[in-house]
């Protein structure tokens, strides 16, 4: 089964599932078992998906801003994954 190709033109992928296809990607060419055009193929797409995935996070991130602009006492921290 042939993969499509990540494009501008397509609807984008939700963040989750470009991160998935971002992660068999990065695992495929790992393996060292791909042909180098296949590998440059991969590794394109990898870009492309990489891309679409850092604008999703700085809309999110945009968003968050936006939000916590309408509360006057709210302060802007740095999130650190032990925060969680």
């Amino acid at each position: 089964m042939a993969k499509k190709k990540i494009s501008d033109k397509q609807d984008p992928l939700s963040f989750e599932t470009s991160l998935i296809a971002l992660e068999q990607i990065v695992t495929r060419l790992e393996s060292g078992e791909l042909p180098l055009e296949k590998a440059l193929s991969e590794f394109e797409q990898g870009i492309q998906l990489a891309r679409q995935g850092q604008k999703a996070l700085q809309q999110a991130e945009q968003r968050v801003q936006i939000l916590l602009q309408d509360d006057d006492n709210a302060q802007l921290d740095n999130f650190t994954p032990e925060d969680k």
